[in-house]
């Protein structure tokens, strides 16, 4: 038996219950992994609250490290005792132990920690695939990123530095904007005081962002389109204020482009992952990339995590350890 989240219907954070559930040998083409830290993320209110539908009832949880116990009949990408981490599903990270597909497990490089790993995977290679994949940044640019205080923002500031682009972060407040600045961010703006567009085109002497990173959603559309340039991707990766309500194309004017990106589609092929696995180790592992671990909770104060998630009290990256 082993401990685990899981939720029998949508809704709340007090959905999530902390149970005893039986865990058998793994299947063809699974591994057993006792998790050692495990990511707490913002798309996992998303899984919970319903806005994306899974099977109930169910787990809930995208991203974990820990080590193999045991594999099942077909495995060849890892065996008994390798230190693993995974994210992107299937959903049921939320467990000291769990069974999975071999084929989302990458092995980890000695120099990086368990919860080092279960705070940066979802996250790192959302930025993997935003500045390699969905638009590839080059140096001298001039970006946006929205919520560069967050999780994903404080790794996207270094990581843009890390190339030689310059980057604009907003923030809701005075500390999240301090921090952005620590981490990289040339200029933040506070997106609830100020207005964002007119300050881009201040800061950026009229000539406005060939790429906005908008994963705030619904508070922050209208803003970012504003920002562009003609020409200019609107990168719509995340919902964190709720979802954008529909709009006419004609809000793109400028011969603007918008993408809704997602981590998923991007890792689906094995040799995908273990690619862009290997340039977030490769970050991480310079330097040039700091994981910031700001908070921890025990696997049984989910709800509490989640609380604090949606009520923006964490910075950087947050953790739930079994």
């Amino acid at each position: 038996m082993a401990k685990a989240i899981r939720i029998t219907e949508t809704g709340g954070p007090e959905v999530m219950k902390l149970v005893d559930v039986e865990v058998g040998a793994p299947g063809p083409g699974e591994a057993q992994v006792r998790n050692h830290a495990l990511g707490l993320n913002f798309i996992d209110t998303y899984y919970r609250s319903g806005l994306y539908p899974m099977p109930l009832p169910g787990g809930i949880g995208l991203e974990g490290a820990g080590v193999v116990t045991a594999v099942g009949a077909g495995v060849t990408e890892v065996k008994v005792g390798d230190r693993v981490a995974y994210c992107g599903g299937p959903v049921g990270a939320y467990a000291e132990l769990r069974n999975m597909p071999a084929a989302v497990l990458v092995k980890l490089p000695k120099k990086i920690d368990f919860e080092t790993a279960a705070a940066m995977m979802l996250k790192g290679l959302t930025v993997q695939y935003l500045f390699r994949r969905t638009y590839k940044l080059q140096k001298g640019q001039t970006i946006l990123f929205h919520a560069a205080a967050g999780g994903v923002g404080l790794i996207a500031m270094q990581w843009a530095k890390a190339l030689g682009v310059t980057v604009i972060g907003t923030a809701g407040s005075e500390e999240k904007a301090a921090l952005a600045s620590k981490f990289g961010a040339d200029h933040v703006i506070l997106y609830r005081k100020e207005n964002v567009p007119e300050r881009v085109r201040e800061i950026t002497k009229g000539a406005m962002v060939p790429v906005v990173y908008d994963g705030v959603g619904k508070d922050t559309f209208q803003m970012s389109i504003d920002s562009l340039q003609p020409f200019g991707l609107m990168v719509s990766f995340g919902n964190a204020s709720g979802p954008v309500p529909p709009i006419p194309l004609t809000v793109l004017k400028g011969s603007l482009y918008l993408t809704r990106p997602g981590l998923m589609p991007h890792t689906a092929r094995r040799e995908n992952l273990v690619e862009m696995a290997a340039d977030l180790f490769r970050m991480v592992g310079s330097g040039k990339v700091k994981i910031e671990i700001d908070q921890r909770y025990a696997l049984a104060d989910a709800v509490k995590a989640h609380q604090d998630l949606q009520s923006r009290k964490t910075t950087g990256s947050s953790l739930l350890l079994p």
